[in-house]
């Protein structure tokens, strides 16, 4: 292992507080969208927020992700019928009553149009392990990571001025054998991306209070 010189950028105080209040303000806008326009993304904005996500930190560098973007018609509608599928059966059988209850707020069902309509679904998968031929090479804190890089994609996407939706069918194993992913690799979220709808709407939402969610010692 080598090391290098830190690259790395300080600010006087008082830039410091703008920069933190102007992201906080821009991170305050974003919100999960379920109404996608089918408008055209240039596909390097999306190149790019993967290389964003790509560089977050994970346990031992084993950079325990992949990320699959899809963005034909034919694939993602075959997507979405086997979402579908899943979801109907979570909403009619799976779901205890309490969980429907607190979904029932957002207006959900399982029918999940846009799979199709938005540009790209991004699929977001975990690896517990590599594989090099046969042999099995473990990584660490792999959940951990993910969670981070997800944080990281979904940050950059708004970031650029696309919006975005944290869909987790369960099970999601559909994934995998539909994009032909290897056996060491396990869907964690589905990601649509494209423009918002122009008549697109998003709930109300109350965000619970810094001290509710931070103590200070």
């Amino acid at each position: 292992m080598t090391f290098q010189k830190l690259d790395f950028n300080t600010y006087i105080e008082s830039e410091m507080l703008n920069q933190s209040r102007l992201f906080l303000d821009q991170m305050k806008k974003r919100r999960t969208v379920r109404d996608f326009s089918d408008k055209p993304v240039p596909f390097e904005v999306v190149k790019n927020a993967i290389r964003v996500a790509a560089s977050a930190p994970s346990g031992a560098n084993k950079q325990p992700w992949h990320f699959t973007i899809v963005q034909d018609p034919a694939m993602k509608k075959k997507i979405r019928i086997a979402s579908e599928k899943e979801e109907k059966e979570f909403y009619t059988h799976r779901a205890p009553d309490q969980w429907l209850a607190d979904l029932n707020q957002f207006g959900t069902d399982w029918r999940k149009p846009f799979l199709e309509t938005a540009p790209y679904l991004i699929v977001v998968f975990k690896k517990n392990y590599d594989l090099s031929g046969d042999r099995k090479r473990k990584n660490y804190y792999v959940n951990e990571s993910v969670g981070i890089a997800s944080g990281f994609l979904l940050t950059a996407l708004h970031h650029a001025g696309l919006a975005t939706l944290t869909h987790t069918p369960s099970p999601m194993g559909f994934l995998g054998k539909i994009l032909k992913r290897p056996v060491n690799e396990k869907a964690v979220l589905l990601v649509p991306t494209g423009y918002p709808a122009s008549n697109a709407k998003v709930p109300r939402l109350t965000k619970k209070s810094f001290n509710t969610v931070c103590s200070i010692i």
